[in-house]
């Protein structure tokens, strides 16, 4: 008889990859893993994985029952939600935003989400894009909002907005008169998030395609102390235009009109498509819907609420 806790062993190794990530996933060792599949294997009457290569790669029946498991596997996780007794079992989200995303319209989003699922514990992660997107990849979030410049034909992407970035310093960097070209702002200091920031990496490829040198640099992980450092005099960077609008409105950044207009960096949520699941597809629709980089700490407008 094929049991729930050999469908559990089966997605977890196809989710992370190896019975050992699936043994420490759920907390079991590998030789019970492999037994639990061995006794799936058994009671289907068809190898489950391909053993002529390396890797925890299906069989096409393997695929089929797979497709199978993860409808039951959710189906137990609808049942467990019922109400019980005095208590009901509370379903959650394991939502990853970016720092742009926490600093925008993630109040909106939350506000909506309370709307529609009141019983829902929303769980929320801010960190850089790729970290975000490595959570998901594991199975440690739900859904996660990123620029889109990863992929994986394991991840759905449903797209949700544009950025349009800007050249911006502090007046203070650039004298009156002085020439604001690239060449002769490239000695300046260029403030950058590295390579675990999805809009960097988009930004980066943009750079070296266009030939555009900027060889001093820092790095640092936050946005909002990117920000800070630029407004500070510090250096130079490429930051979203209209969220920071309000500080060039008020002379504390100015935009360096005259440097090649960055790329403009596209978002979307991701969620993995291995697993079906209306509700965080829902989520991903809800996001493209509410999305709106536009606003510092947004609040609900009237037609939002």
């Amino acid at each position: 008889m094929i049991t729930l806790k050999q469908l559990e062993a089966l997605v977890a190794i196809v989710r992370l990859g190896s019975f050992a990530r699936a043994a420490d996933k759920l907390g079991a060792t590998q030789s019970a893993i492999s037994k639990r599949i061995q006794e799936l294997e058994a009671a289907a009457r068809f190898d489950v994985f391909d053993r002529s290569h390396r890797g925890a790669r299906l069989t096409v029946e393997g695929e089929n029952l797979l497709a199978i498991g993860l409808q039951m596997l959710e189906l137990r996780e609808r049942a467990m939600a019922l109400p019980s007794g005095s208590s009901v079992a509370q379903p959650r989200l394991r939502l990853g935003v970016t720092e742009l995303t926490a600093l925008t319209w993630l109040p909106v989003l939350v506000t909506r989400l309370r709307d529609l699922y009141p019983q829902t514990i929303i769980e929320p992660v801010v960190d850089m894009s790729r970290s975000l997107f490595e959570r998901l990849y594991d199975d440690v979030v739900d859904i996660v909002i990123i620029p889109d410049a990863f992929s994986d034909p394991g991840i759905a992407a449903v797209p949700l907005g544009l950025i349009e970035n800007a050249w911006m310093a502090s007046p203070s960097l650039c004298e009156p008169g002085e020439e604001s070209s690239l060449a002769a702002l490239s000695k300046r200091t260029f403030l950058t998030q590295g390579g675990r920031s999805g809009s960097s990496i988009l930004i980066s490829k943009w750079m070296k395609a266009s030939g555009l040198d900027m060889p001093n640099m820092l790095v640092c992980d936050s946005l909002v102390a990117q920000l800070g450092l630029t407004v500070a005099g510090i250096g130079i960077s490429c930051l979203p235009r209209d969220c920071f609008s309000p500080l060039i409105r008020s002379g504390q950044l100015m935009e360096i009109e005259r440097m090649a207009a960055p790329p403009i960096v596209p978002y979307a949520a991701m969620y993995r498509n291995d697993r079906p699941s209306a509700f965080v597809a829902g989520i991903g629709r809800l996001a493209a819907e509410l999305c709106d980089f536009s606003r510092s700490f947004a609040t609900p407008r009237p037609q939002d609420a």
